[in-house]
């Protein structure tokens, strides 16, 4: 039995390292090539020979609009995830905690409309904004986040349904009214949820190419870090090194947020389909 163990161990850390190295492999080669010289744009070595920057530099040169685009990218990120956290934990606190007629029916209708793809109203949506003069403005890229959404609203519901409620009975004996409930017991304790729902919102905005191509498909100074590189690989194809070299810088921000993130981000997960 104890041979059996070990083996099974060693061939699950095979698989892990395997797997591991299949996810990191592309990361490894970005950060490789964007420290090459133009030169050896192409060569197999992982080790650039030798160490150079000056693809960041010739980044912000060829492409001036970059910082401008680095700044879009997170605006609309942090406007998209406030409106998605402000308008789904408020939904998701009515489906959990507030008792009224109808209220599993309209739940489950808010979850079906989970399953329509996004390009069916992307049209009637183009539509909308075109008619009141939005196109062309970043509005129509951060707005729809103040809407709500089936799937946040989803998993914060899911994780109030895990806080004990007893906690709003009392505070509602108290004399405390449904907003102070909200506000003062279910977001604070509602922590890892409301970071994973932040941590997909912000990394669907900021990794989202079709909405700023669809919105604002010419003006350079109100576009996203997506429309930017594209049209750097449109301009300059084959230039891999400078490519990379912003292709790293737009990662890094994702990098950074989920590694501070990462403990609360998985709780949430991990606890938000706990009860139904």
């Amino acid at each position: 039995m104890r041979t059996q163990k070990i083996i099974i161990d060693i061939l699950t850390y095979l698989l892990v390292i395997v797997g591991i190295l299949i996810f990191t492999g592309p990361f490894i080669w970005m950060v490789s090539t964007s420290l090459k010289i133009p030169a050896d744009q192409y060569t197999h070595n992982l080790i650039p020979n030798p160490v150079t920057v000056v693809n960041y530099v010739n980044l912000f040169q060829k492409l001036p609009e970059f910082p401008r685009q680095i700044f879009n990218s997170f605006e609309l990120s942090i406007l998209n995830t406030i409106g998605q956290l402000l308008t789904c934990a408020m939904a998701a606190f009515v489906f959990a905690v507030v008792k009224f007629r109808g209220r599993n029916f309209l739940f489950t209708l808010l979850l079906i409309t989970w399953i329509i793809p996004f390009q069916v109203t992307l049209i009637p949506n183009f539509i909308i904004f075109s008619k009141i003069g939005l196109v062309g403005t970043q509005i129509p890229l951060w707005l729809p986040a103040f809407w709500g959404g089936a799937f946040g609203t989803f998993l914060i519901r899911q994780y109030f349904l895990t806080i004990p409620r007893e906690l709003a009975e009392a505070a509602r004996m108290d004399g405390a009214s449904l907003f102070q409930i909200f506000w003062t017991i279910y977001l604070p304790n509602a922590r890892p949820a409301l970071t994973a729902l932040g941590l997909f919102t912000f990394l669907g905005s900021w990794n989202d190419l079709l909405h700023p191509l669809i919105y604002l498909p010419t003006n350079q100074e109100l576009t996203t870090i997506p429309i930017g590189l594209s049209l750097f690989q449109t301009q300059y194809g084959g230039r891999w090194t400078i490519l990379m070299a912003g292709t790293l810088i737009s990662v890094l921000p994702i990098i950074v947020l989920f590694f501070f993130a990462q403990k609360q981000f998985i709780e949430g997960i991990a606890l938000s389909g706990v009860k139904r």
